[in-house]
């Protein structure tokens, strides 16, 4: 390593240093926590080459949430995350789970927490982090006790708010990142886009999408084919079809599947008026949907009429490549930038 380039990590180290304290790694990359793909090969990968891997709990049972958590230990000695949807009928039985393996640090998504799961996940000794798309849960958040938050953009794969990253950055961070680790996420598929939040004030960030295509992802062929021939175009968010349905915007690549999600909330609207469903149901089917659309293509190849959530980062994937591979070129990429900023 020459001199320059040599400079240039530690400007990266010392930017880094507060994110990896907190996670307990040697780089402050979360992995994104993606149904189906996020699962204990790709985790402990991630982990093992010194990120943060972060296993998507999605629809799980606590008895698979149970297995997989064991089943990632199996694979790695290194800190590992567990994210939890907030919405999920068996969030208290999921966070005793976590608690029972000891998990260092959890992940909330999906609004705001319910009632007692902060306190629920802090007694357990874990660390919480929570998604902030907004100035004002931001702080709400951390008024509740939140260890770090994820600041994510419109541009992420999978669920989205309407805002983008860079908008967020710079909103959020200047306000909050001294008195809290913020993450930020969204649309990041290279080491500069990483060293300027870094530079911002971010302890870090998350990737989702960047990993998809690592040889240790489970996804299927045809979706990681999918992934290394999109464009960032090509990654569109999902319309919302009746104003009563509390449908977020989820952003993937365009398919048969996207004109099947406006169908199937057509029927949902439907049983809603027919009074044969609440509005808890209704949401718990959309879900549901996502769920079983998503896994159609991750797992079985489907990516006509599956859902092959993207973010807009999709255009940088070009290659299936080790997710040690991945992470170093990232920070070869950040730290250079960071050279290039000090001279």
């Amino acid at each position: 390593m020459n001199e320059q380039a040599s400079t240039g990590a530690a400007r990266l180290s010392r930017r880094m240093a507060r994110g990896c304290e907190f996670l307990g790694t040697d780089v402050a990359i979360l992995g994104g926590a993606m149904s189906w793909v996020s699962e204990r090969n790709l985790v402990a990968a991630i982990s093992n080459a010194g990120g943060f891997g972060v296993i998507a709990c999605g629809a799980m049972t606590p008895d698979l949430l149970d297995a997989e958590i064991a089943g990632t230990k199996a694979l790695t000695d290194k800190p590992f995350g567990v994210n939890l949807i907030t919405m999920h009928p068996d969030l208290t039985a999921l966070i005793d789970v976590c608690r029972k393996h000891a998990v260092g640090h959890v992940v909330l998504a999906g609004g705001l927490p319910p009632a007692g799961s902060i306190d629920a996940i802090k007694a357990s000794g874990a660390k919480l982090i929570c998604f902030a798309p907004a100035m004002a849960l931001a702080k709400k958040l951390m008024r509740s006790g939140v260890d770090a938050l994820v600041v994510e953009g419109m541009e992420a794969g999978g669920h989205v708010g309407p805002v983008s990253t860079s908008v967020l950055a710079q909103e959020i961070l200047p306000e909050v990142a001294a008195d809290i680790p913020v993450f930020v996420a969204g649309g990041i598929g290279r080491g500069e886009a990483i060293a300027g939040y870094l530079d911002m004030g971010a302890a870090g960030v998350q990737l989702g999408t960047r990993f998809v295509c690592a040889t240790e992802s489970i996804a299927h062929a045809h979706f990681k084919k999918a992934f290394i021939r999109a464009s960032a175009r090509e990654a569109v968010t999902s319309v919302q079809v009746d104003p009563r349905l509390p449908v977020i915007p989820v952003r993937a690549l365009k398919n048969a599947g996207t004109e099947l999600f406006t169908a199937k909330q057509r029927e949902v609207a439907q049983a809603l008026d027919e009074g044969k469903i609440a509005m808890a149901e209704a949401q718990l089917q959309i879900e549901h949907y996502w769920a079983g659309a998503l896994r159609r293509a991750v797992i079985d190849g489907d990516i006509e009429h599956g859902s092959i959530m993207a973010g807009q980062s999709v255009g940088m994937v070009k290659k299936e490549e080790p997710v040690a591979d991945i992470i170093a070129s990232l920070m070869d990429e950040a730290a250079a930038a960071l050279e290039k900023r000090a001279m």
